[in-house]
């Protein structure tokens, strides 16, 4: 092959990449093709053998090195899990009357609330967190 068609099957190989869901596999080979390009550019890779040889070492070789790392990079920080929401401040976003059901804003997200004390809650009267059902928030007034 010529080295613009390596190149060129790098850069079309990094376009599916960026056309396919997160996973990080094929720029790998992006990068290889076009490696293997500025090798047969400069004359070090000239035996159609050798430029085959270096794109699959090179390839895996990167997706062996680099995968873990940037999939690091790029994932969110671990959160925290939705157990450690217990404890925490709720705003109702509406009257939630006492065993109602509604909206509460907790750690700046909507969450599903149920009001588990014997009076109602209004609007923006603090609360806490007591239990988590499912993806109902259990909240009581402070």
């Amino acid at each position: 092959m010529t080295p613009w068609m390596w190149i060129a099957l790098g850069l079309l190989l990094a376009a599916l990449e960026l056309a396919t869901p997160g996973g990080f596999f094929i720029i790998f080979f992006g990068v290889s093709a076009v490696a293997v390009g500025l090798g047969q550019l400069v004359g070090v890779l000239t035996p159609a053998w050798a430029q085959w040889s270096a794109f699959t070492v090179i390839a895996l070789v990167a997706l062996a090195v680099f995968r873990k790392p940037l999939l690091a990079r790029v994932q969110p920080i671990n959160r925290l899990p939705v157990d450690s929401l217990v404890g925490d401040a709720a705003l109702p976003l509406g009257v939630l009357e006492a065993g109602g059901r509604g909206k509460a804003e907790v750690r700046g997200a909507v969450w599903n609330a149920r009001n588990v004390a014997n009076r109602a809650v209004a609007v923006n009267e603090r609360c806490r967190v007591v239990a988590i059902n499912g993806l109902e928030l259990d909240i009581q007034p402070e």
